[in-house]
């Protein structure tokens, strides 16, 4: 049977540190605390960039050559954008119902690929604005490496498009976590 030791490493009976393992001890960690419902928001940062209309229009311009498409980026309702964005800076009582940049970067993402704006590219267009916002933040790279990774941006984009709404907290509260992993 295996078991983690008191520096957190999980061993084999004899001893034995099991490597591959330990690698992703804390992302095992996480899996376990959304499996038995006991995620909890990490302690965020203050951000220090705040996302505009603009910003987003111009990101959409920026892909719309990689992505070819008639509708790519195209606007579904007027005001749509703005009340997503309005939504992710929202005060209720004096104070932000949003506070950290991990809270509105995963928030971000979650209400661009689920309040579906654009009629086509929205999982890409939210995946590339949640970017931008941890970039122009400082939050994108940690010790030089990237905090996201390609797959687990895949992966979490996907996530949250299947999700159920309900699940909604449970959704950026995960995204908050990969971010601090």
């Amino acid at each position: 049977m295996n078991q983690e030791n008191e520096m957190g490493l999980f061993e084999t009976g004899d001893g034995e540190v099991l490597q591959a393992v330990n690698l992703y001890a804390g992302a095992l960690k996480l899996l376990d605390q959304y499996d038995h419902q006991t995620l909890i928001k990490p302690e965020g940062r203050q951000p220090i960039y705040r996302i505009t209309y603009e910003d987003c229009r111009k990101m959409v311009s920026l892909m719309e050559g990689s992505f070819k498409s008639a509708v790519f980026g195209v606007e579904k309702e007027p005001g749509k954008i703005e009340g997503i964005l309005a939504a992710v800076y929202q005060d209720v009582f004096g104070g932000e119902v949003y506070p950290t940049l991990e809270e509105k970067a995963a928030n971000l993402l979650y209400f661009m690929i689920k309040d579906h704006p654009f009629a086509d590219g929205c999982k890409r267009i939210a995946a590339s604005l949640f970017l931008e916002f941890l970039n122009r933040n400082n939050a994108l790279f940690r010790d030089g490496q990237k905090v996201i990774s390609d797959g687990a941006l895949v992966a979490i984009t996907l996530m949250i498009a299947q999700s159920d709404p309900k699940e909604k907290d449970l959704m950026t509260t995960m995204v908050m976590n990969l971010l601090t992993l």
